[in-house]
Formats: structure tokens, C-alpha cells, sequence
């Protein structure tokens, strides 16, 4: 009898380990921002465990802290290749770098869907991301209404390899280019993934455009993500010139949408984070699941200004509901 029960123990343990229950065949999909700390990637990350708790798949959320960690994200990847998930939805914080080891992925039979920003080759199932170029030159045209098609111009750019705002700067240089009255006093100079950097790097830049009288000679100013956003509008606070300046930014936050509606930012120019969070995990969970998906997904992009900022579809980008629950 005892040689028998530990027979059966034994039995249930082999069991266990080789996943034989129904819980072991639910899908486990590894969400891979580019970073964790912006309230752009937690906006994601409620969309992807709406999507998770919908489809009744896992979803796991991991990512390096800074937006220039390449060694970081590829780390991510190749452990979720190790750990055999059934499949990754990423955000390459480079398109080059990330490469091989969504393609090391692919051999490993573990598809990935690929969100925010673009990647070099063709080795995933489906690009769900705003059209970013689109976002440069909604930014465009409205610097140019305001400033009737003249002025000073300055485009801050953020970062080399990552596609999402090399697409915007793309996208808002093309706007600019069909207003000849319009003047573009710098459109090289990157002021790189955190706060400070930015702030010392966008503040040393401005201080070149300064009056004798310390006004600042620049009639427009165009940002391509959150963290730079918020470091030029700090600097522009720091020095008395918001509000004197045109200043487009791109993407939203607390203190972001609070600069937008005391005029300290001119416009916004806003993505739908928890949508493309969302939609990175269905596409994926349909992949899976032998249903056709498309190749590229486009999320949408807005404008939020101080005029249409309460418009409730606007506030809704601009403020996301990040609570459970189907978007």
C-alpha cells in the first residue's frame, strides 16, 4: 500500500513537469517595451494586460530602464528565446541592433510582433505602431498655420537608431520644406533618452539663439517624445520663455498635458499607447492561433491643442483610462 501511494506521488510530480494540465497549454506572450519608467510605456502595458486578461493568454512585462540600454533588450529577447514563450511582442530601441535576435527568435519557432518602432528585415509577424512620419507632419502644419509661414524654427531630435523619431523628424523636415518663408535654425542635434541629458543638452542649444536682452530669437520649437518634450519645456520655464515661443511636443503626460493647457506647450502631437499595447497582443494571440493577421497596423495619431483638448476623443489620448478592462 505505502510502495503503491509513493508510486502515485512519483506519477504526479512526472506529471506536473512535463505540463500536462490545461493551465500548461495557455499561451504566454513577453511584452517588450523599449523602456519602463515614461508614462508612454505604462499606457502600453495597460493595453497589453487588457488584452491578456481578454484572451485569457499570460502576458509578461519586461524592459531595460533607459531607452538606450541596447545590451539590456537584446538580454530580454534572448532570454525569452531560452525560456521558450510562445511568443514576443517588442519595441526594438534599435532597428539594427535588435535584428538578429528577432530572427535567433523566428528559428526558434517563437513569432514576433513588433510595435512603436520599426525593425531592419522582415523576421516578424505583424508592425503595430502609429504612422510616426504622419506625427511629424501633423506638427508641421500646425507650426506653419501659427506662424503664417515664417519664421525660426528649431527641430530637437531624440536619439540615433530608433526608427519611431527618426520618422517624426522625417515627417516634420518634408512638412517644413513646402514653406519657403520658414527658416530652420538647427535640425541635427540630438538631445538624447533621459531628463537631464535633455535638458542640458536642449538648453545648451537654445542659449546659441539668445538676445542681448535674453528673449529667445526662435519663433518655433518641435520635440519628438515625452522625456524631451518635458526637458525643453522645463527649459523654456527656467528661462522665461514659455509661452513666448511656438513649442510642439509629441506624446502625453501628467505634467505634459498641464503645460498644454497653461500655454507653456502650443500642441501636442498624441499617439494611442494603450491601443497599440492592446492590439500588439491580439495580433499576436491571432498569429498563434492560425487566424490571418495584417503586417502593418496602423494605431492612429492626433493633435491635442488647448482648444480641443477637452474634446473627449482628444482627452481621452491625452488622459488614458489605465484600468482593466476592454479599450
Amino acid at each position: 500500500m505505502k510502495r503503491n501511494l509513493i508510486g502515485l506521488m512519483v506519477a504526479a510530480v512526472l506529471a506536473g513537469a512535463c505540463g500536462g494540465g490545461q493551465d500548461d497549454d495557455r499561451l504566454t506572450i513577453a511584452v517588450i517595451p523599449k523602456g519602463t519608467t515614461h508614462a508612454f510605456w505604462q499606457s502600453i502595458r495597460a493595453g497589453a494586460e487588457r488584452a491578456g486578461q481578454e484572451l485569457d493568454v499570460g502576458v509578461i512585462w519586461r524592459g531595460p530602464l533607459r531607452e538606450d540600454d541596447r545590451a539590456s533588450q537584446i538580454s530580454e529577447v534572448e532570454g525569452f528565446i531560452t525560456r521558450g514563450v510562445s511568443g514576443i511582442v517588442l519595441a526594438p530601441l534599435d532597428e539594427v541592433a535588435l535584428a538578429l535576435p528577432v530572427a535567433e527568435a523566428q528559428r526558434q519557432n517563437i513569432p514576433v510582433v513588433i510595435f512603436d518602432s520599426g525593425l531592419k528585415g522582415g523576421d516578424y509577424v505583424s508592425f503595430v505602431a502609429t504612422d510616426n512620419r504622419k506625427g511629424g507632419a501633423l506638427a508641421a502644419d500646425h507650426v506653419a498655420s501659427r506662424l503664417n509661414g515664417k519664421g525660426k524654427v528649431i527641430l530637437l531630435r531624440y536619439a540615433e537608431g530608433h526608427d519611431s523619431t527618426s520618422q517624426r523628424e522625417e515627417g516634420f523636415l518634408e512638412g517644413l520644406a513646402s514653406h519657403p518663408g520658414i527658416e530652420i535654425l538647427s535640425s541635427n542635434q540630438y538631445v538624447g533618452t533621459d531628463v537631464e541629458g535633455a535638458y542640458n543638452r536642449s538648453e545648451a542649444i537654445l542659449s546659441r539663439y539668445r538676445d542681448r536682452d535674453g528673449s529667445l530669437a526662435v519663433d518655433a520649437i518641435f520635440c519628438v517624445n515625452e522625456s524631451s518634450t518635458f526637458a525643453v519645456m522645463r527649459v523654456l520655464q527656467d528661462h522665461g520663455w514659455a509661452g513666448k515661443t511656438r513649442f510642439v511636443g509629441f506624446d502625453a503626460s501628467d505634467s505634459l498635458v498641464k503645460g498644454l493647457a497653461e500655454g507653456h506647450i502650443d500642441a501636442l502631437v498624441v499617439q494611442d499607447p494603450v491601443k497599440m499595447g492592446y492590439l500588439g497582443v491580439k495580433t499576436m494571440v491571432s498569429h498563434l492561433r492560425g487566424e490571418p493577421v495584417e503586417k502593418r497596423i496602423d494605431t492612429g495619431v492626433n493633435l491635442a491643442t488647448r482648444e480641443n483638448m477637452k474634446d473627449p476623443g482628444i482627452h481621452a489620448l491625452l488622459q488614458p483610462d489605465l484600468s482593466r478592462g476592454t479599450p
